[in-house]
Parts: C-alpha cells; structure tokens; sequence
C-alpha cells in the first residue's frame, strides 16, 4: 500500500530559526529518506516552500481563478511530504514516527487511495 507522510507544521516557524538550524533540520530529514531508501519503502519526498508562496487554482464554471495565499485562518501549513510503500497502517505509522519532524511538526500518515474509495 501506498502511504504520504505529510509534515504539517506551524506557520512561521521556519522564520524563527537560524540558516544553520534550518539546513542542520533539513540535513536530518535527507537522512530519514536515505534510511527509507535503504530499507526499500522510499518513493519520493519533496519539502516545500512557505505557503505565502502558493496559489490556489480553482475553475467552478470552466475559467481558472487563481488565489493567492496565505489562506483562511491556516495556523498550520503542509511543509513536505514523503511517499512510501508500507504492508499497512500500522507499519506506516511505525516509519512516521521515526521522522525527525515528528519532534517540530506533525507527521500525518495518509493512504494513497481514488477518490471514490471511502
């Protein structure tokens, strides 16, 4: 099964660290992917800019409008994502628990799934 681990994080908090502590945070979470590459559950991460950075695209009669962010209220923001293959739930929330954001962020563990499954 397929799994996204979505690092949700506090707004703001990146602007409150140092260069050094932010590339020192962003050095352990490259080691946690090497570490899901090594035990062959590794699909792909990606972190992500501050969401000041995002637009919205949305087209509800056939004309994209874009929206600029921040966004309603948002007191959090998805900060990256790792995709892994896992046997489970369980065993996903098992490698969730060993990424290094878990100890500044929240790590959402979320099945990959179509849109119509429940």
């Amino acid at each position: 099964m397929t799994f996204m681990l979505l690092i949700v994080e506090p707004r703001g908090q990146r602007a409150e660290r140092s260069e050094s502590e932010a590339r020192g945070l962003y050095a352990q979470m490259q080691a946690f992917g090497d570490e899901l590459k090594a035990q062959g559950c590794y699909i792909a991460s990606e972190s992500l800019r501050p969401d000041e950075h995002a637009v919205r695209v949305a087209a509800p009669a056939g004309t994209p409008q874009l929206r600029d962010g921040p966004f309603a209220e948002a007191k959090e923001m998805v900060g990256g994502f790792f995709l892994i293959e896992a046997a489970s739930r369980e065993e996903a929330v098992a490698i969730a628990s060993r990424c290094p954001a878990a100890r500044w962020a929240t790590v959402e563990v979320r099945e990959c799934a179509p849109c119509h499954v429940r």
